[in-house]
């Protein structure tokens, strides 16, 4: 008995030395803060973990030059708040109209500080749980068949203190730096300690390794002051308005590529980086060689006893010594801290600065573990904006519906509306939406058809990654067919090497509109839920597979997809033509004419003019209607003649004036085969 009664003790010891949370967050950054407002908003019990005093510390350090190059603009012509996010690149999602960022910045490129400013105060004016100063070292798994996914995630911070939670989301970004080991590579300074004080590169040859936006960056902040700069990478250099990807080359950071080009010394070069190295001579200037040149050579003998490339080609590009070389090579995800078991793995060829997750955003090692943010762009990297705010702020909204639905049975939000409202409902989002404009190709719109196409159940900005899993990942079923509405640039427009400001780049003909290269919205008909294989099947670059029915909705200069020829009849008649029916409107004569010519009533007609539903009839409506050629002006026909005023055109007369039909009677009509 006391054994046992010491045990228990243990136990209980043992098990006060664990503090539980259902959902545990890594990282106070913009896509951890994010999540928790959702977890907040869901009463969902939550911590979030920051090792810093503060929120955003990656901003605090980060862009050096403190200049972001996420847009912040102020004026669109429009108040509506959904299509105003389509132009803020810096805002995160709430309820709170205080917490929009052109609030705090009028800034077309707002400066960094004002980003860690305005990311405090979205912690502490919302009150969400951020445990600071908290660094979690450790993350491993402890197996529970009782737990929500089979197993509890135990993270450890600098002090010892052990949390554990049923889901982990991983919020921490990309901040480890990427360096490249070469000989020499002792002499190279890195972007994150560099100086940013222009004077004091004053009258030197600097050598920038990398040809991102931090490269780029750097440049730009010396540009004027020193000999000549050049910079090397593996890769041309690749421009975000060619490319369509806002992580490539800004135009605010390309003032080298004009000193380049118009030759005022400065130049790029492609090249490895681990082909290189470095050799210091004894003035302390650098020398760049290659790799092979010092093999099975004494490098501490001096520089004289080593082969430049310039000893055998005189003209060799990077034959000057150079005073500084600076790393700006980007960073990539800490790994550091998971344990094995949960098999956090990088991703392949350009995405190992990654890790490996599902469409989903679900690690492919680990269930229950969900990364946000910038470390889960390898979804959509250099395609959307999954990587940054104005993108992982809408991904991370999806994760979280994911996991209401999951652990909690909140199925994914949707509105169920009649038939007739198929055309405005797809029209309204795709004018505003902010989700399927910045994370085109990657969030749509989904659109389920309930039995006999009489109503449609629309849910916003689902992955379509996971749109085999669409029942069991949101909670609606699909038995009818569905619409998939998602934003696209054209197939071979983007591109390092495409020319986008050709002659007749853009097409305005609606019968052209598959040959849109503009973002622009396209619908995918399905007649059922495409499966996994489909998936897997489908074609290189094409987000989904093969449809039953596709339309394209043709790009717009002003974005503005609302012409009654060139966008909207195209799109009813795709829709009709899909389910069969007719979406058209009707004024109340033609219900009234069709009831009695026709076997079956167009859906406008069933569900409104039928069921006593529709526009109340008016003088001012009639007369509308009239000088639109919609209906026959009978208050011309003249009753002075022999024709008495009771005759049938006065009635209809009379019948388009009053304001309520009876329809009793012709329900009675409509309902009775025989008549």
């Amino acid at each position: 008995l006391g054994l046992a009664l010491y045990t228990g003790s243990l136990c209980a010891a043992s098990g006060t030395a664990f503090l539980y949370h259902d959902y545990c967050v890594i990282g106070a950054g913009p896509s951890g803060l994010q999540a928790a407002y959702f977890l907040q908003q869901a009463g969902r019990d939550y911590i979030v973990f920051e090792r810093s005093h503060a929120p955003g510390s990656f901003f605090a350090l980060y862009p050096r030059h403190r200049k972001l190059i996420s847009i912040n603009k102020q004026y669109t012509g429009k108040s509506n708040s959904e299509f105003n996010l389509r132009h803020d690149w810096n805002s995160l999602l709430s309820h709170d109209p205080r917490l929009l960022f052109r609030r705090y910045s009028r800034d077309f490129f707002p400066d960094a500080d004002t980003m860690v400013r305005y990311l405090e105060d979205f912690a502490s004016l919302l009150e969400l749980k951020v445990q600071y100063n908290t660094a979690i070292i450790h993350v491993t798994l402890e197996r529970d068949e009782q737990a929500w996914n089979g197993h509890y995630f135990l993270l450890t911070d600098q002090d010892r203190q052990i949390y554990k939670c049923s889901s982990l989301l991983v919020a921490t970004g990309t901040w480890v730096p990427n360096v490249v080991n070469f000989p020499g590579s002792e002499y190279v300074e890195g972007y994150e300690t560099v100086s940013i004080n222009p004077e004091d590169f004053a009258g030197q040859t600097v050598l920038i390794l990398g040809r991102g936006n931090s490269a780029f960056e750097t440049a730009e902040n010396i540009l004027g002051v020193t000999n000549f700069i050049h910079m090397v990478s593996r890769s041309r250099v690749r421009l975000s308005w060619a490319t369509h990807y806002v992580g490539d080359l800004r135009a605010i950071n390309n003032g080298l590529l004009d000193t380049y080009q118009l030759k005022s010394l400065d130049g790029l070069l492609e090249g490895d980086l681990e082909d290189l190295a470095i050799v210091k001579d004894k003035k302390g200037k650098l020398h760049i060689t290659l790799r092979f040149y010092l093999e099975n050579r004494n490098t501490s003998a001096g520089i004289n006893s080593i082969t430049l490339p310039q000893d055998e080609l005189d003209n060799f590009a990077t034959r000057a010594p150079y005073d500084r070389v600076i790393r700006c090579l980007g960073w990539k995800f800490d790994f550091s801290i998971y344990n094995r078991s949960l098999r956090m793995m990088p991703g392949k060829g350009n995405k190992k600065k990654y890790p490996q997750i599902k469409p989903s955003y679900e690690s492919r090692g680990t269930r229950g573990l969900f990364v946000l943010g910038t470390a889960s762009h390898s979804v959509d990297f250099r395609k959307s904006a999954g990587g940054f705010i104005h993108g992982f702020r809408y991904t991370t909204r999806a994760v979280h519906r994911l996991l209401e639905n999951r652990h909690h049975g909140v199925p994914w939000p949707s509105t169920v509306y009649p038939i007739t409202q198929l055309t405005n409902s797809i029209i309204k989002r795709v004018n505003e939406a902010s989700g399927l404009y910045q994370m085109f190709s990657v969030l749509a719109d989904i659109i389920l058809l309930r039995e006999n196409a009489t109503a449609f159940e629309y849910l916003e900005e689902y992955p379509v990654g996971v749109l085999a899993e669409l029942e069991v990942q949101t909670g609606r079923k699909a038995p009818n067919g569905l619409f998939v509405i998602i934003m696209e640039y054209g197939r071979n427009f983007s591109g390092a090497d495409k020319d986008v400001f050709y002659y007749n780049r853009a097409v305005g003909e609606a019968q052209h509109a598959w040959q849109s290269n503009f973002l622009h919205p396209v619908i995918y008909y399905y007649k059922h839920l495409p499966t996994e294989h489909e998936m897997r099947l489908r074609l290189p670059d094409w987000p989904l597979p093969h449809p039953d029915a596709v339309h394209h909705i043709v790009e717009d200069f002003l974005t503005d997809w609302t012409a009654p020829n060139a966008h909207i009849l195209p799109l009813r008649r795709f829709l009709e033509n899909c389910l069969s029916t007719d979406l058209r409107n009707f004024f109340a004569e033609s219900c009234f004419l069709f009831a009695f010519t026709r076997q079956k009533l167009p859906p406008f007609c069933q569900q409104g003019y039928v069921r006593t539903q529709g526009l109340v009839g008016s003088e001012g409506l009639r007369r509308h209607a009239v000088q639109a050629g919609l209906l026959e002006d009978y208050a011309l026909t003249d009753f002075s003649g022999d024709r008495p005023p009771d005759s049938r055109h006065g009635s209809q007369d009379q019948l388009l004036r009053d304001h309520v039909i009876p329809v009793r009677p012709l329900q009675h009509l409509v309902n009775t085969k025989d008549e």
